[in-house]
């Protein structure tokens, strides 16, 4: 009788990088496919799932324990941790209650004082994030994008240079590159590491030029990825952004980041297809934001593949549908992957 083959299920590293809570939106989404330590199954077939997180936010409860205790912000990977958090409703809730008043307490979140409290009782970011983690009892691992304190500087149309993340955003003029100081800033070795191994790496949605381009400018990001043997996918915002993105296509967004990384830094686009409401297209009229246009055919011209589909959800606000955007992903990436 001949040997019986076990046809062993798909299973894939995937590393997302962002910040903001579009990252934390797509970590929500594929935490539910992670698969149980030493089990895979076709249902379950992510096996290592790791976050990225940019650290260049100045603003709100962030930027205020930055600048007190000089640290790294630590809300967008509290963010991130509550999404990958096995009880995302009770300890998740804890993390992201916000002192509504007192001196010194009010606008915080507890989350972020946790951080605060640990880095300072550590000595060590990366460190504080960890047992963060552990507390929390995470789905995956999550890694600031360096462990340098980090401003981000932009240089605008008009040849000016504006300094800080928030005041980046509130510019009114159109932005022509952003750089990182200082410049050489270093990965973690965790980071690198992970970019390596993975099979799947994922950029995007999120600020274009203040959550994605920075975690691209740390000293041998976008090189480590360029090289790595993984499939990269940028997930395309839903809608323009204002002070950064106005006006600006999917392709638009594409040719940003090539210009600050390399030329076919993607192998594929995510792009949704669904028309935003006419109510909702309105109202996001009137604070300056506008559904980004696809530009197919620029894309196609560019030379990158794109895969559509109904990524949206309009309750109120436009958001991805997490759900059906990791469906789609391991659709496509992972349950028909074709290793390089």
């Amino acid at each position: 009788m001949a040997n019986r083959v076990e046809r062993r299920s798909p299973s894939v590293r995937v590393v997302a990088l962002g910040g903001g809570t579009g990252l934390s939106m797509v970590l929500r989404g594929l935490k539910q496919h992670i698969a149980e330590r030493g089990k895979r199954s076709p249902a379950q077939p992510i096996t290592d799932l790791t976050a990225i997180v940019t650290v260049t936010d100045d603003g709100g409860s962030s930027g205020r324990l930055r600048r007190e205790y000089r640290i790294l912000p630590p809300g967008d990977i509290r963010n991130c941790m509550v999404a990958l958090s096995k009880d995302e409703h009770l300890l998740g809730r804890l993390f992201q209650y916000r002192f509504p008043s007192g001196r010194g307490l009010g606008g915080h979140s507890f989350g972020n004082l946790f951080l605060t409290a640990l880095t300072n009782s550590t000595g060590d970011f990366p460190k504080a994030v960890q047992l963060s983690s552990q507390v929390l009892a995470i789905r995956g691992r999550i890694f600031p994008s360096t462990a340098q304190n980090v401003t981000l500087k932009a240089e605008l149309e008009d040849g000016t240079t504006v300094a800080g993340e928030t005041n980046i955003s509130r510019s009114s003029k159109r932005i022509r590159r952003v750089a990182l100081v200082p410049q050489r800033a270093r990965p973690l070795p965790e980071v690198l590491a992970s970019i390596r191994g993975a099979d799947l790496i994922l950029i995007g949605p999120g600020s274009l030029y203040t959550s994605l381009i920075p975690n691209l400018l740390v000293s041998q990001m976008a090189e480590t990825i360029a090289n790595s043997r993984a499939t990269r996918v940028y997930i395309a915002n839903l809608m323009t952004q204002p002070g950064e993105t106005e006006h600006y296509s999917v392709a638009d967004h594409v040719r940003a980041i090539y210009e600050h990384t390399r030329p076919g830094f993607f192998d594929f686009a995510i792009i949704n297809r669904t028309p935003v409401s006419a109510k909702l297209a309105k109202r996001y009229q009137r604070e300056g934001a506008e559904p980004v246009e696809p530009s197919f055919d620029e894309l196609t011209r560019m030379g990158l593949k794109y895969v559509t589909g109904d990524f949206l959800q309009q309750e109120g606000l436009v958001r991805h549908d997490q759900e059906r955007l990791a469906q789609v992903l391991l659709a496509e990436f992972v349950r028909r992957r074709v290793p390089r």
